[in-house]
């Protein structure tokens, strides 16, 4: 009967000590992961910052562009289309009522890259699969019949 209840006794003991062990363990990698991210958050912060200026002066530059002086196009040739796919649909010679050219143009500032989706739509242009259409609405649509 002895030897029963000091296997109990330790079985009980070796409980406690895994749950002690398990609670200070929890406790203290939560303490150091909590630490961690407290050295982090201003690492990561200035880093959203300067994102975001750069961002934000890429999209100031878009609509400021057509206004420097050494901008191939006038602006009044232009059509942006909110920067998504591309920024402008420049009509070359729109002024003069003689469109020479149309042209996709994408405005970039800093090392900014093209996009992957900027890549295609240059790489389609280039392959000159472009094309006009024309879609005529049905008369009977726009009165309202069926």
């Amino acid at each position: 009967m002895i030897n029963l209840s000091i296997v109990i006794i330790i079985i009980i003991g070796a409980a406690i000590f895994l749950a002690i062990g398990y609670y200070l363990g929890t406790k203290l990698s939560t303490h150091f992961i909590n630490k961690q991210w407290e050295e982090k958050i201003p690492e990561y912060r200035k880093d959203a910052i300067n994102r975001s200026r750069a961002g934000l002066g890429g999209k100031f530059s878009e609509n400021l562009a057509p206004y420097f002086p050494n901008f191939p196009y006038h602006p009044t040739e232009l059509r942006w289309l909110g920067g998504s796919p591309t920024d402008y649909v420049a009509f070359k010679g729109m002024d003069n009522d003689q469109i020479e050219e149309i042209v996709f143009l994408e405005i970039k500032s800093g090392n900014s890259q093209l996009t992957k989706r900027e890549k295609q739509i240059k790489e389609v242009v280039e392959k000159k699969k472009v094309r006009f259409e024309e879609y005529r609405v049905d008369e009977g649509i726009t009165r309202g019949e069926k």
